[in-house]
């Protein structure tokens, strides 16, 4: 008799466990589900701090995320062999007209080499200053999500966006580009 008290404790002990189990499930299957994608990527690094680092860009200049305080940054991850990047750098270099005298930091960040990137800025007129980076330390930066990716960061060393291409002529990325820009115009005011 003693034994089937047991089992009955046993059996009312796991089946309190099991609906607690299949409760929890339950209740975490109600909520939304946000699925990691370019654009949560960007949306997650809204208000992050601009990771620290020290460079050199390909003239040798070396600055770091210190040198960048005070200062609204525009980023572009770009390469050479990737065609989208290519598109984009005439209205980059619009910006860069529109914006480069007002306390704005163009930079661009590519994996190419350091004097792939210098003859590609030569040829092609892109005015930003170059980065060139290994794939490894683009991965520690951590705050690209493909090529291009294009991220603005206010004086404060926050990231305040970030967008994948910029266009003002593609309807696919003309909102995004033109609320780029909105914003950038919002960092300069404060």
């Amino acid at each position: 008799m003693a034994g089937l008290f047991l089992y009955l404790a046993l059996m009312k002990i796991y089946l309190i466990l099991l609906f607690s189990v299949f409760s929890f499930v339950a209740l975490a299957q109600d909520a939304p589900i946000k699925w990691a994608t370019q654009e949560t990527f960007f949306e997650d690094l809204r208000g992050k701090d601009l990771p620290a680092f020290k460079w050199v860009t390909i003239n040798k200049k070396p600055f770091s995320n210190i040198d960048l305080k005070n200062q609204v940054v525009v980023i572009n991850f770009w390469f050479e062999k990737c065609p989208p990047c290519i598109a984009e750098m005439p209205e980059l270099n619009n910006l860069v007209v529109k914006y480069g005298k007002k306390a704005v930091r163009f930079i661009g960040i590519t994996h190419d080499s350091p004097a792939s990137a210098k003859q590609f800025q030569k040829r092609s007129g892109y005015k930003y200053e170059i980065v060139a980076l290994t794939q490894d330390e683009l991965r520690k930066l951590n705050i690209n999500h493909g090529f291009p990716s294009n991220v603005l960061v206010g004086k404060d060393g926050k990231i305040i966006y970030a967008t994948a291409n910029i266009s003002f002529s593609d309807p696919q990325f003309k909102a995004k580009s033109i609320l780029f820009e909105e914003k950038l115009k919002a960092a300069l005011e404060n």
